[in-house]
């Protein structure tokens, strides 16, 4: 078996994937912030609802019995962006705000931490169950 393909791992690496992306926008963001007519960008946020509808395709993981719920394929890389302006244009038509685009920075950031810290500690555990 092969660690980093265990679903709840690649879910977390999914995860990071995405919240490394956003990070990415949110710095484009804020090196933007005196562009004239320029929009501050975002990604969508995960879906839960559609990954858990995508589940059940049966795209993924062998399903020996009726009652276990495949996993579908990763979505890594597929993140849609759209606008999302901070607040009204200046008169130069920039829609970007510097608090708000640091707030969104450091949530993700904390975000990205947790996400590296659960990922850290089921291989640590999968390494203590299978004896390493």
């Amino acid at each position: 078996m092969n660690l980093p393909d265990v679903p709840l791992l690649s879910m977390l690496r999914e995860r990071m994937t995405w919240l490394n992306q956003r990070q990415d926008l949110l710095s484009q963001n804020v090196a933007n912030a005196d562009t004239p007519g320029y929009v501050a960008k975002d990604l969508k946020a995960l879906d839960f609802e559609r990954a858990l509808r995508e589940t059940g395709s049966g795209a993924g993981m062998l399903v020996t019995n009726s009652r276990h719920i495949s996993l579908g394929t990763s979505h890594a890389g597929k993140f849609e962006q759209h606008d999302t302006p901070d607040q009204e244009a200046n008169p130069n038509g920039n829609a970007v705000s510097l608090e708000m685009e640091m707030i969104k920075v450091s949530d993700t950031q904390a975000q990205f931490q947790a996400a590296a810290n659960l990922y850290a500690k089921a291989m640590t555990l999968m390494k203590t169950a299978i004896g390493h």
